[in-house]
């Protein structure tokens, strides 16, 4: 059940990204993507900043949405840079 909300979590946390960053999402499975890796960065910075946000739900959101974030917009940069 874990891997489920995993999934579930990093799917809305990559819609909503997408939404903030670019104005639509990615897809499904690129919202999942986002979402995941966003989450992997998320728990990096926070980690490096010594941040701990509680909740498990809400906070694994905020988490991966913040990250999945960041994530884009140094995508976007590269991607400008190319």
């Amino acid at each position: 059940m874990t891997f489920v909300w995993f999934i579930i979590i990093g799917a809305v946390a990559g819609w909503l990204a997408g939404q903030i960053m670019k104005g639509s999402g990615f897809g499904i499975l690129g919202n999942i993507i986002v979402g995941v890796l966003g989450a992997i960065v998320g728990g990096w910075l926070f980690s490096l900043l010594g941040i701990s946000i509680g909740g498990a739900l809400i906070g694994s959101l905020i988490t991966a949405l913040i990250g999945a974030v960041v994530l884009l917009f140094v995508v976007s940069l590269i991607k400008k840079k190319a």
